[in-house]
């Protein structure tokens, strides 16, 4: 995926902190620790000044974005003193001039600055598949006690005026004042976006000073997020902004920035004007070799898009404008690795050698970002770059990150987004599907009888799409014991006396067949004895059943996928025994759920056929309370059981 790329550490510059100790944190100076104490029982830390101030200017023909970055937080409890420690990222691209940092201690009633002098630079977000340049300035605050503080001031160069941050009014902590300032000369014209304000929270002013526009948002007394499980991402709930610059005046002539999806297509297409332009001799034969003996586009491109994720590993290696260009596909194809641009210039390039047509580039955003083009025309509406094959009036999207994903599905972390691909000198923008249920079936038959108290089975299991996709690399080259206890939670029913006999996997490597587990087991203390009377329940499994939501959740609740479970229970009726009783069908079919479970005695057999298909991807809050009421409906109807009498 592309990441915004920071900075090395620069010791230059450090002049410009001579300015902060007139600047900010005196506002709070009559606020006792009592009475913030007071007035925040349930913390131990608490933010008094989050801000951020930026100042655009335009210096030799060119625009000047200096960002200048103040925290300062105090300590409630003796527990906050755990809280020593705080950070700020940089890189190649937004350039560290310098930073200060200190705790405040009271000594005799006065505020004693104890300045910094452990800390550390780490590389950020290091990973075995993932690098890239963006540094942390970890800092270690000394003599901290319940009613100190934490102040810390940093300043950085962005390199590149499209690529500025979005401000993120609130975070784990309340905070009393979280502002954003921007200083722009009057011949810069700027634009901006919030989200996730519909109170109108956020102060707004513009102010002229010294010839300079002077915009600020202000947010007051900020509650701390809850981060709930099953969230989209922070993105769907902080209030926050994106300030970009749309253009500004040189030598009386308007230069564009952003502000529009026209400007934002501009700026990527200088990454990839000049991509694959020399044909690469080892590549063409590789790509001659494995399309020889096929003979349509679509079967050409399946198997260059298979090869791509079995021959080239992903590791994004991101150093400055590498984060945003994709590499020449003879690098790709020398070094076997490669990040998702990469992976979708090699797939372009080979195409090219293949003699396919309609096959794209195209830069994405992935699910956590909730923003589309027409919303925020800007570098932070993407995150991720993709392939797609234009077939006839379909759109194929090929993304070889996920290496199970099989083709003609999209990966699971771009459905329901905007596409934009680079069509020669224009683009087109298109939306990515949400794959419908049935596509990711999980498909079960188990059959059953009882022999003295225990319930003896067989079955065979089949998961298609994303929930094959999904499992296979959790599985990965496990064996032995650890394979084997794999197998058995995917398999597990009715209790935890479900024992395992054995078992035997299919279709591990052809992604175009569903994987398939076909497997013996004995569950005992699952059949209910009383007097002639044995109850057994079919539902050996109950999906969704554990899926509440929270009346006071604040987060929209989403999903990886939408699933089809489709179940089929076949228990043979004992020859001592009678059917007394066979629950009632029941179907279900709303906005969220369609669900039928089919019960049918037939050739000294009881059957269920239980079928279950989710049809919404992301539930807001006004679908919490029509869900919970469809699970607690499939809870009652899971309960039904059926009785066998004794003869």
């Amino acid at each position: 995926m592309i990441r915004m790329n920071w900075s090395k550490l620069s010791n230059k510059h450090i002049y410009i902190f001579a300015f902060y100790g007139i600047f900010a944190f005196t506002g709070n100076a009559q606020n006792s620790f009592d009475e913030y104490k007071k007035q925040y029982p349930d913390y131990n830390e608490l933010v008094l000044n989050d801000i951020q101030s930026y100042d655009f200017t335009i210096e030799n023909n060119k625009l000047k974005v200096i960002q200048d970055n103040q925290y300062e937080s105090m300590i409630l409890t003796e527990n906050g003193i755990q809280g020593n420690k705080e950070s700020f990222s940089y890189s190649e691209l937004v350039k560290l001039l310098g930073y200060d940092a200190y705790s405040l201690v009271n000594v005799g009633g006065k505020e004693k600055k104890i300045k910094v002098t452990q800390t550390n630079e780490i590389q950020s977000g290091q990973s075995s598949v993932f690098y890239d340049d963006v540094k942390q300035r970890q800092l270690l605050f000394p003599n901290l006690e319940a009613g100190a503080k934490k102040v810390y001031n940093y300043q950085v160069d962005f390199l590149d005026p499209f690529l500025l941050h979005k401000f993120i009014f609130g975070g784990g902590l309340p905070i009393k004042n979280s502002t954003l300032e921007i200083k722009t000369e009057k011949n810069i014209n700027i634009g901006y976006k919030i989200f996730n304000d519909p109170s109108n929270s956020i102060v707004f002013s513009r102010t002229e000073k010294k010839g300079k526009w002077i915009y600020k948002w202000t947010m007051k007394d900020v509650k701390p997020v809850k981060m709930e499980g099953n969230s989209p991402g922070y993105l769907y709930v902080i209030p926050h902004i994106n300030v970009y610059i749309k253009d500004y005046v040189v030598n009386n002539k308007k230069v564009d920035v952003l502000g529009d999806i026209d400007k934002l297509f501009a700026y990527y297409k200088g990454f990839t004007k000049n991509l694959n332009q020399t044909e690469d001799p080892t590549l063409k034969a590789i790509t001659l070799k494995i399309t020889e003996n096929l003979t349509n586009d679509e079967d050409k491109i399946k198997s260059i898009f298979y090869w791509v994720k079995d021959n080239i590993k992903y590791i994004a290696f991101e150093n400055g404008y590498e984060g945003f260009i994709p590499r020449e596909a003879s690098l790709i194809c020398e070094r076997k690795f490669g990040d998702c641009k990469d992976m979708a210039s090699i797939i372009t390039a080979m195409a090219k050698y293949a003699n396919v047509k309609n096959v794209y580039i195209a830069w994405i955003g992935t699910r956590e970002i909730p923003y589309s083009y027409e919303e925020l025309p800007t570098p932070a509406v993407d995150n991720h770059m993709i392939a797609v094959y234009k077939k006839d009036k379909e759109f194929i999207f090929l993304d070889a990150t996920d290496k199970e994903t099989l083709y003609g599905i999209p990966t699971a972390f771009i459905q329901g987004k905007e596409a934009m691909y680079n069509d020669g000198e224009t683009y087109k923008i298109i939306p990515v599907p949400v794959v419908p249920a049935e596509k990711n079936e999980v498909k079960e038959e188990v059959k059953m009888k009882i022999e003295k108290d225990k319930l003896l089975g067989s079955g065979k299991i089949e998961f298609y799409g994303y929930n094959r996709s999904r499992l296979l690399p959790r599985i990965g080259d496990a064996t032995n014991k650890t394979r084997f206890e794999m197998i058995k939670s995917l398999v597990l029913k009715g209790n935890n006396k479900f024992n395992l006999k054995d078992y035997n996997e299919e279709n591990i490597k052809d992604r175009d067949k569903p994987y398939q587990i076909s497997y013996n087991f004995d569950l005992g203390n699952y059949i209910v004895k009383v007097d002639k009377e044995m109850y057994v329940n079919l539902f050996l499994d109950r999906p969704l059943e554990k899926i509440i939501i929270e009346k006071d959740r604040l987060a929209k609740f989403e999903f990886e996928h939408l699933n089809y479970v489709n179940s089929i229970y076949e228990l043979e009726i004992p020859k001592n025994c009678t059917v007394k009783y066979v629950p009632k069908n029941y179907s279900m079919d709303n906005d969220y759920i369609k669900a039928d479970f089919v019960y049918e005695v037939k050739n000294n057999k009881i059957l269920l056929h239980s079928q279950l298909k989710q049809k919404k991807l992301l539930l807001d809050k006004p679908d919490f309370e029509l869900w919970n009421k469809s699970i607690k409906e499939l809870k009652n109807n899971y309960t039904d059981t059926l009785i066998l009498l004794e003869k």
